[in-house]
C-alpha cells in the first residue's frame, strides 16, 4: 500500500511539474530557434562549404556559451520584472543606458537588414519579385504583433518554429549520396579537425561569424523583456533554464545539419562551387543530388531560409520596440492592444518598413552585408555580456540568486573568448597578411 501510494504521488507531481513546463516554454525555445535566423543560415551554408565538417567542433563550445548567457537573462527578468534595456538604466545611469540602447538599435536594424535579403531570396526561387515579398512580410509580421496578447503571439511563433528543421532531411539525404565522406567523418569534426591552411584571416572570419550568430545582443535583449512580458516569477526559474536549454540544443542541432548538408555535397566533392549565401547553396545542389531529391532540397532550402528571416524579424524588431519602450516609459506589452501602446507597435513597424527596405536598393551588396553584420554582432557583444554579469552579480538586484562562483568562472570566460577573438579580427583586418 505504502509502494502504491508513494507510486501515486510522484506521478501526481511529474505530471504537475509538466504542466507547469509546458505553461512556461516559450522565451528560451523562440529566441533560440530564431537565432538560426537567414544571416545564421548563409553563415552555416558558407563554414560547410568552405570547410566542410572541420568546424563541428566549434558546436561543443558554442551550445554552452549559448545557454549560459541566455540562463541569465531568465533569472534576471523573474527577479526584477524588467526587462534588459530598463534593468541597465537602474544600474548603471543614463549614460551607459543610453550607449547600450544605441548599441542594440544599430545591430538590430543592420541585421534586420539580413533577414529581408534571405526571405526575398527565398522567395525568389518561387519566383516572386523581392518588393511583394517585402511587403507581404511586413503585414504578415505586424499583425501577429498587434493581436494584444502574449500567449497569442508564442502560439503563433511555435508554428513557424517548426519549419527550422527542414534542413535535417537535406543533410541526411546528401549524406546518403554514393560519394558522400559518411557519418564517421562528420564525427571526426567534432573531435578531430582538420584545419588545412591553418589560421588565417578567412578562418577567423568564418568562426567569428559563427559565434555572432549564435549569441546576439538582441537575444539578451529578447529573451529578458519576454520573460517580463510572459508573467514568469523567481518560482519558474527553474523551468526556465530547461527551456532555454532545449531551445540551446535544438539551434546547435540545426546549425551542424545546415553545415552537413554543405558540407557533404559541396565542400568533398565540388569544391570548385564557391558559395556565399544560403540561396547559392540551394541553387547549387540541384544537379548534384540524385533522382528529385535536389529539385526538393532546393525547396527545403528556401523554405527554411525564409522561415529562418521570418522569426528573426519578428523576434529582433520586438527586442528594439520592447527595449525602447522601457526606457521612455511607454506602454510596452504584448498584453496591450495597438490604441493602448502606439508608440510601441510604431517602432516595430518602423524597423520592419525602414530594414526592409534597404534590401530593395539596386545594386546593393546583400551578400557582404549579411556576412559583416555577424561580425559586427560579435564585436559588440562583450559589452552586453558585461553589463549581464554586473547585475547577475549584484545582490542587492538578485538576492540570493546572483551568480554562483562556476557560474562567473564560465561566463567571464565566455566574454574573454569573444573579446579576444574581436580583438583577433581587428588585429587582422589591419594587418591583413599576419596569419597567412
Amino acid at each position: 500500500m505504502y509502494f502504491l501510494s508513494k507510486s501515486i504521488h510522484l506521478t501526481s507531481r511529474f505530471w504537475k511539474r509538466l504542466v507547469i513546463f509546458m505553461a512556461v516554454i516559450g522565451p528560451g525555445l523562440i529566441v533560440m530557434v530564431a537565432d538560426n535566423d537567414a544571416g545564421g543560415i548563409s553563415t552555416y551554408a558558407v563554414t560547410g562549404s568552405k570547410y566542410g565538417f572541420s568546424l563541428l567542433w566549434m558546436f561543443i563550445i558554442l551550445l554552452p556559451m549559448a545557454y549560459y548567457v541566455q540562463e541569465m537573462t531568465v533569472r534576471l527578468g523573474a527577479v526584477t520584472k524588467r526587462g534588459h534595456a530598463e534593468a541597465i538604466f537602474d544600474g548603471f545611469g543614463p549614460f551607459w543606458g543610453w550607449f547600450s540602447l544605441a548599441d542594440l538599435a544599430i545591430v538590430n536594424w543592420l541585421t534586420l537588414i539580413t533577414e529581408y535579403i534571405g526571405m526575398t531570396e527565398a522567395m525568389s526561387i518561387f519566383g516572386i519579385p523581392p518588393v511583394l515579398t517585402y511587403l507581404g512580410v511586413t503585414i504578415i509580421l505586424f499583425i501577429i504583433v498587434m493581436t494584444g496578447e502574449y500567449w497569442t503571439f508564442e502560439k503563433l511563433t511555435f508554428f513557424f518554429c517548426a519549419f527550422n528543421f527542414v534542413y535535417i532531411p537535406a543533410a541526411i539525404w546528401g549524406m546518403n549520396t554514393p560519394t558522400a565522406p559518411g557519418w564517421i567523418e562528420v564525427a571526426r569534426g567534432f573531435y578531430n579537425p582538420n584545419l588545412q591552411g591553418g589560421l588565417t584571416g578567412d578562418l577567423l572570419f568564418i568562426i567569428l561569424a559563427n559565434i555572432g550568430t549564435t549569441i546576439a545582443p538582441w537575444m539578451i535583449f529578447f529573451q529578458q523583456s519576454a520573460v517580463v512580458d510572459k508573467g514568469m516569477d523567481v518560482h519558474d526559474i527553474k523551468f526556465g533554464q530547461w527551456d532555454t536549454l532545449i531551445g540551446s540544443f535544438l539551434t546547435c542541432i540545426v546549425a551542424v545539419f545546415i553545415i552537413i548538408a554543405t558540407g557533404a555535397v559541396l565542400y568533398y566533392h565540388h569544391p570548385q562551387i564557391i558559395i556565399e549565401d544560403a540561396k547559392q547553396t540551394a541553387e547549387a545542389i540541384v544537379p548534384l543530388l540524385p533522382g528529385g531529391q535536389g529539385e526538393l532540397a532546393r525547396k527545403l532550402f528556401a523554405i527554411g531560409l525564409f522561415d529562418a528571416g521570418f522569426l528573426g524579424a519578428l523576434c529582433i524588431s520586438l527586442s528594439s520596440s520592447w527595449a525602447v519602450g522601457e526606457v521612455f516609459g511607454w506602454a510596452h506589452s504584448l498584453n496591450h492592444k495597438v490604441k493602448d501602446a502606439p508608440w510601441f507597435y510604431l517602432l516595430y513597424l518602423f524597423m520592419l518598413l525602414s530594414s526592409g527596405a534597404v534590401v530593395l536598393i539596386p545594386g546593393a551588396p546583400l551578400v557582404t552585408i549579411t556576412m559583416f553584420v555577424q561580425v559586427i554582432a560579435v564585436t559588440l557583444l562583450p559589452a552586453a555580456l558585461i553589463f549581464l554579469l554586473l547585475l547577475l552579480n549584484d545582490r542587492s538586484v538578485m538576492g540570493d540568486l546572483v551568480n554562483t562562483r562556476s557560474q562567473n568562472i564560465t561566463n567571464w570566460a565566455i566574454v574573454i573568448i569573444v573579446t579576444v577573438m574581436s580583438t583577433l579580427l581587428g588585429v587582422q583586418t589591419l594587418f591583413p597578411k599576419l596569419f597567412d
